[in-house]
């Protein structure tokens, strides 16, 4: 036993019996979460769903050789242990939990299942002295390595061309749905909104430290607010765009840091030279604005020049005027 750890063994001290009976709970789980994975895809991404399927079908048939190795060696009785009782084993993390689990996040944490299986396969195989036991380790771990070519198999048999392209086209719309469109509105919402309160009070006080306290809450009230209404507007079942909070944060973020980009200049006791320094960072925030609309959003580059920038100047005038008179 490992002092400290009275609950769980090294892998070293296991038996044989031990050792076989964790391959069998640890292929029971790896099947459970790639059914997981595929009851999660079913609806959008039917092709990938039936990959993760037959993935579980392979756990399953793993599972049904260990359990005949065990029955042949040492009876109906199978131990009860699983990885988390055992020291330094690897663990899969719960990220099936996570109820929007993205596609591509699915697949590079069924890459690492399968990496991490062959490792403990060909370990297992090193510990036992039986040899009918090595072998089935053994062809095990081998089968654990094959495991990403016949994913690459079951894609060329159910994921074609046109399903993958249809797929990767589904994930990038919701993406832009989730994170980039409320981001967007975040980031235009605090650069805008937040200019003429932070430049008026700059031009009417001439004060950096109240001007930088007017921004600090302005900034913060703005993304507090933004990101509670895109939370609270939209749950997301009728419209597709996906979970609330995810929308509220990206939303909430966004507009914070849009309004503290020129508000932080304030920091700076020189008054002349934060209000160069804020200028210079709302040039570059109306420009970044535009090109995110264009890149992700597909605004046409003028017409977002034209919504932001001019937009953004106005309201820049419209504070300065304000605060200068």
């Amino acid at each position: 036993m490992i002092p400290g750890l009275a609950n769980r063994r090294r892998f070293s001290d296991l038996s044989e019996q031990e050792v076989l009976a964790l391959a069998i709970s640890s292929e029971e789980d790896d099947a459970r979460i790639y059914r997981t994975y595929a009851e999660r895809l079913r609806t959008d991404y039917p092709a990938s769903a039936e990959i993760f399927e037959a993935m579980a079908r392979e756990e399953d048939k793993h599972r049904h050789w260990l359990i005949e190795r065990h029955r042949a060696r040492f009876g109906e009785v199978i131990p009860l242990i699983r990885r988390e009782h055992v020291a330094g084993f690897y663990a899969r993390r719960p990220v099936w939990l996570v109820e929007n689990l993205g596609l591509e996040r699915m697949r590079t944490e069924a890459e690492a299942m399968e990496r991490e299986a062959e490792a403990f396969y060909r370990r297992a195989a090193a510990a036992t002295q039986d040899a009918e036991t090595r072998k089935l380790l053994g062809d095990l771990a081998a089968a654990e390595a094959k495991h990403e070519k016949k994913a690459g198999d079951l894609a060329e048999t159910h994921l074609d061309a046109e399903a993958r392209g249809e797929e990767d086209r589904a994930a990038h719309r919701q993406f832009l749905l989730t994170w980039v469109q409320p981001g967007l509105a975040g980031l235009m919402d605090g650069s805008v909104s937040t200019l003429a309160p932070i430049f008026a009070t700059a031009f009417a006080t001439h004060d950096p430290h109240t001007t930088l306290l007017v921004g600090l809450a302005a900034s913060v009230g703005a993304g507090i607010s933004m990101g509670f209404t895109e939370a609270v507007h939209d749950d997301g079942v009728l419209s597709g765009r996906g979970a609330p909070w995810k929308r509220g944060v990206a939303s909430g973020v966004m507009t914070a840091l849009g309004g503290l980009g020129h508000a932080l200049p304030y920091l700076i006791p020189d008054f002349w030279t934060a209000t160069a320094i804020a200028i210079a960072v709302v040039f570059v925030e109306l420009w970044a604005i535009v090109w995110i609309q264009n890149r992700f959003m597909e605004t046409p580059f003028f017409r977002a020049t034209f919504q932001v920038v001019l937009g953004g100047a106005l309201v820049f005038a419209a504070g300065v005027l304000i605060g200068g008179g």
